[in-house]
């Protein structure tokens, strides 16, 4: 595996965890991926639910994201980066937290970060990185941040059907091969060159990514890395709890389901008991404590997300339930990351191998 560069930075495993909440990937994710040479991500959905105590949800969610970079400080020199939700009632303040903290990078998605850069201070030194579906929405960001901050994406996430949580396609498009991940990441490739003049933009393939094999193969056609969640979740240091974890262990193919999140967006998740009382109406809520959602009107909300994703990470699985990518139940133990990390480097390299000697022929 090659290293690559984001910027100025360099790093040295072209592997970033993607971002993962309520509570699934904080500090004790982000710093094991860091260690060995990836880029750990915080998700800062719902930090006000996990650090409370500090004020109001919006002021716990400052003071969590602010402590959560602090850890992962104490246990890592690696690159730590906030993955920030633009659906969030609480972008703005998690982006502007983000940056005086000096994250590594903030990844930006479920929506468009068209204003991402006018969180920038004059010293800032953190990464910006969009989350996008389409090479058209990489070139309207590209655009718009140009056009408006003088600035462009420091790396662009590519985040195909196959991923967990939020989707940025429509359900008859989940499955469509137009749609895959394999025929967006070159149309992504071929947009980012059109401003190779003023900046490299490196290019991340996400989305349902398990093996070594797939990395390679993603790679070969243009990406510079890859960003994996699910393949991290049943890890010893993922940050959710025991009984999160064994949902995926104990998970079928025929678990995976889409639905239709309060965000409005499909999403992929594993069925379970909580959203079988959620198609029959019984999850309803009576009120909005947080409004943790730009779009989200609690009474025509089927259930409250933020809560549900965060008794899932607690354990509370007849309560919440778990997102996950399309091979989530590929997973069949507890691991440790450094593991994770060493099999796909192997599948690399073996899959590196044999592709050469396919060549020689």
């Amino acid at each position: 595996m090659k290293s690559f560069f984001i910027g100025d930075r360099e790093v040295k495993l072209p592997v970033i965890q993607g971002g993962m909440g309520v509570g699934i990937s904080l500090s004790g994710l982000a710093s094991a991926v860091a260690n060995e040479g990836g880029i750990g991500v915080i998700s800062s959905a719902g930090l006000g639910l996990i650090h409370k105590g500090h004020g109001s949800f919006l002021q716990n969610c400052i003071w969590g994201l602010k402590e959560e970079l602090r850890l992962a400080r104490e246990k890592t020199k690696g690159m730590i980066g906030v993955n920030i939700m633009v659906a969030l009632s609480n972008f703005a303040d998690m982006a502007r937290t983000a940056i005086s903290e000096k994250a590594d990078i903030i990844f930006s998605g479920a929506g468009l970060p068209l204003d991402l850069p006018s969180f920038r201070t004059p010293d800032s030194k953190t990464k910006l990185a969009p989350i996008v579906s389409s090479a058209r929405a990489a070139k309207i960001i590209c655009d718009k941040w140009y056009n408006n901050y003088n600035y462009l994406p420091d790396a662009i996430v590519v985040e195909g059907p196959k991923a967990g949580g939020h989707l940025g396609f429509k359900k008859e498009q989940i499955d469509d091969e137009s749609y895959s991940l394999e025929k967006i990441i070159p149309e992504v490739v071929k947009t980012v060159a059109l401003y190779k003049e003023i900046k490299t933009i490196p290019v991340i393939a996400a989305g349902g990514i398990s093996s070594g094999d797939e990395m390679r193969r993603f790679i070969e056609i243009g990406a510079s890395a890859v960003q994996m969640g699910s393949i991290f979740v049943t890890t010893d240091e993922c940050d959710a709890s025991e009984s999160f974890k064994q949902v995926y262990i104990t998970a079928r193919k025929d678990d995976l389901l889409i639905i239709n999140s309060p965000v409005g967006m499909p999403g992929r998740a594993i069925k379970g008991e909580f959203l079988r009382r959620v198609a029959l109406g019984l999850e309803i809520p009576k009120h909005c404590p947080v409004h943790c959602i730009k779009s989200c009107d609690y009474s025509k909300s089927p259930y409250c997300i933020m809560k549900a994703l965060f008794n899932a990470a607690k354990g509370n699985m007849n309560k919440g339930y778990a997102f996950a990518g399309a091979n989530a139940h590929l997973a069949q133990k507890i691991s440790s990351v450094r593991e994770i990390i060493a099999i796909l480097k192997l599948e690399f390299a073996i899959a590196e191998k044999g592709a050469t000697q396919v060549k020689q022929y």
